[in-house]
């Protein structure tokens, strides 16, 4: 036996079973907290402008920095785009329109079913995310990517260079 399972990967149960641990999952959650918010990433998107907009207040490096943050929250709508054969960058441009009306617009996530780009008023169709989810996601986002700059910090800010040789020790590299 060579100890590869060709079946491993066309299980049918494997799908069945996500789908019955994700319901339950989304049960327990719900009797934590019940809050949810507009799907279809709606939420992302308008987080993206909010926080665009309030980089636009800041001068300089902190404004780069607070831009390119509102930029990630845009991974959302283009994954669930390319995911379902959209062209993502389409379905960007429309939702940011579509988010431009502060008013109708706020809940404007991508429209899955549609077999163009478009955008669907998520709440109006029920499409929602639980609040705890994104709470979560992106707090812990947050705090790989502020570990990752940290540890580049500690990187940078040493000394470039190897160690230093010791005091009365001849370098076995001079013979």
């Amino acid at each position: 036996s060579s100890g590869i399972n060709a079946e491993w990967p066309l299980r049918p149960g494997d799908d069945i079973e996500r789908a019955i641990d994700d319901g339950v999952n989304t049960v327990k959650v719900l009797t934590r907290d019940q809050r949810c918010l507009p799907g279809g990433a709606a939420t992302e998107i308008e987080l993206a402008k909010q926080i665009m907009s309030y980089g636009e207040q800041h001068p300089g490096i902190e404004q780069y920095a607070i831009k390119k943050f509102a930029e990630a929250f845009e991974v959302f709508p283009k994954v669930l785009a390319e995911n379902t054969g959209l062209r993502a960058n389409e379905v960007l441009a429309m939702m940011y329109n579509a988010h431009s009306d502060a008013v109708s617009g706020i809940n404007a996530g991508v429209d899955l079913e549609a077999d163009n780009a478009a955008v669907v008023d998520a709440v109006e169709r029920q499409i929602y995310d639980l609040f705890l989810t994104k709470y979560w996601g992106i707090k812990f986002a947050v705090n790989a990517a502020t570990t990752v700059l940290v540890v580049d910090q500690i990187i940078m800010a040493k000394q470039a260079g190897g160690p230093k040789p010791r005091k009365g020790q001849a370098d076995p590299d001079d013979d």
